[in-house]
């Protein structure tokens, strides 16, 4: 019995090890591609706007207006000439697509230049949907210091010229979200090694025509565009 608890502890830690060595792996391979500066960032096709939660009133979680207002910078300075809103839609009341949309516009983006992405269900799904669906060769990524190295990574190994802008203002849950990120990360390993394909794919939107063709969906826009 003891042989046997000493085995799977050995086994534990060399797990740990494996999954920590593959997340540094990961930071390492993408740090020079992060920028801190909106002004540094170099000039690409479109700004990624990954899924975060949302409030039940509607109005975007600090991490997620976080993600907004660095893309709205992005394309207020021609670096990016359109955004892509990618997150999860399975419900009315889990909606991380439709709110970004409304927040964007409101501060002056038009809606031919903004792109939803209603299955975007994981960092993963987004990616390869960015580059299949909707035909993006270069972006830039606005999302959170430490989420930027798997999305960096992804992005890349499917193929798609990335850079990082980070995003992050307030620091709220560093440190909680950096540790979530190593089981995530190296579960992004593994869809990249078995090429995993999303479940849900659909009809093709290229990010070089109009984007108002994607303000359709799963869930009416009317829900989110109200007279006020």
């Amino acid at each position: 019995m003891r042989a046997l608890l000493l085995f799977s502890l050995t086994i534990g830690l060399a797990t740990v090890a494996l999954m920590l060595c593959l997340t540094l792996y990961v930071i390492g391979a993408t740090h020079s591609s992060i920028f801190y500066f909106a002004p540094a960032t170099p000039k690409m096709q479109v700004a990624l706007v990954l899924g975060a939660s949302v409030r039940t009133n509607g109005t975007l979680s600090v991490v997620l207006q976080e993600r907004a207002d660095a893309a709205i910078r992005l394309y207020n300075m021609h670096a990016v000439s359109k955004i892509l809103v990618s997150g999860d839609n399975s419900g009315i009341a889990h909606n991380e697509v439709y709110p970004v949309g409304k927040y964007l516009v409101s501060h002056g983006i038009p809606v031919a230049d903004i792109f939803l992405d209603y299955a975007g269900f994981d960092t993963y799904s987004s990616m390869y949907r960015a580059k299949n669906i909707f035909g993006v060769t270069s972006m830039v990524i606005t999302t959170q210091r430490f989420h930027l190295p798997r999305a960096l990574y992804i992005a890349r190994a499917l193929g798609i010229d990335a850079v990082g802008l980070d995003a992050s203002l307030s620091g709220d849950h560093y440190l909680t979200n950096a540790l979530r990120e190593i089981p995530a990360t190296n579960k992004a390993i593994f869809d990249l090694s078995i090429g995993r394909i999303p479940q849900y794919l659909g009809q093709t939107y290229f990010v070089t025509g109009d984007g108002s063709a994607t303000w359709v969906g799963p869930k009416a826009e009317m829900i989110y565009f109200t007279h006020e």
